[in-house]
């Protein structure tokens, strides 16, 4: 049948639609890599995640005996129990704030002992959580907080005795018990307090002389920024990096921006209790 002028060919209509879509197609490939060029070519030092965390949602640090359930899991008629090992020697400073900032958050019931394999233990870590009068039966407790000083390489922590393995290591240790403050964070927040924790432990605590000098000009520009290290908030990496400088002395020889974080810190009372610990 012969085609009259103003008739257009079905199978070149299909032909230009299918070119259409596969230019469209190229453009939006082309776009993705322009994207992803700039992405390479930017040094990962002109990254700034300040503007990020300025917008990060902070929830307040409140939590409930409901917030414990979620986080620990339920278990009926049986006080949830938390249990630290500790060597007397190198005291886990952060870890006794953190027992201070919980103990004003939930009604605890705290308890400190010495293992066989500690001769002897200096009297102001035998009452590192204050004179303790049980007045109450143990159902009464939201939860257990128990330290046992013992000849242990790095501090260890057990929550469910019976069913899981401990968690070794200051840091780690620290970082689950201020999860239990009920504070949350965007992924790259997070991140960043993580790499704080570690710097503070590995570097600044356990580091030469050369890698303290420079977790200390770090902390310092990141201080320059903001109150505290991630931030607005304080957080689990603020606790760690304080305990760190004055278990290591360096606390008298910082920067301008760091000292002034220093004194943010002892302003508050779990700070403050922590650092008569050194006396």
């Amino acid at each position: 049948m012969p085609m009259y002028k103003d008739e257009v060919d079905p199978a070149l209509q299909a032909l230009e639609s299918r070119q259409e879509e596969i230019l469209k197609r190229l453009y939006e490939l082309k776009a993705a890599v322009d994207g992803l060029s700039k992405m390479i070519q930017t040094p990962d030092a002109d990254f700034d995640a300040t503007n990020i965390i300025q917008a990060d949602e902070h929830v307040p640090l409140t939590a409930n005996a409901a917030d414990l359930d979620n986080l620990l899991g339920k278990d009926y008629d049986a006080l949830k129990d938390i249990v630290i090992n500790a060597n007397p020697a190198l005291p886990p400073l952060s870890l006794l704030v953190l027992h201070s900032l919980l103990c004003e958050r939930y009604k605890i019931l705290s308890a400190v002992h010495t293992h066989s394999s500690v001769k002897s233990v200096p009297e102001n870590l035998l009452k590192c959580f204050g004179e303790q009068t049980k007045k109450q039966s143990r159902h009464e407790y939201q939860l257990g907080f128990t330290l046992i000083w013992k000849d242990v390489p790095k501090p260890q922590m057990k929550f469910s005795i019976q069913t899981m393995c401990p968690i070794e290591g200051e840091g780690n240790i620290a970082r689950f018990l201020f999860s239990l403050l009920g504070q949350q964070h965007s992924a790259v927040t997070a991140t960043l307090i993580d790499s704080w924790v570690d710097t503070a432990i590995f570097q600044l605590k356990e580091g030469s002389n050369k890698e303290k000098a420079a977790v200390l000009r770090s902390m310092n520009a990141a201080l320059g920024k903001s109150s505290w290290l991630v931030g607005s908030e304080l957080t689990v990496a603020d606790i760690v990096a304080w305990c760190a400088l004055q278990q290591t002395g360096s606390a008298n020889t910082v920067p301008a921006h760091v000292q002034k974080w220093l004194k943010s810190c002892e302003n508050l009372a779990p700070f403050n209790s922590a650092l008569k610990l050194l006396k």
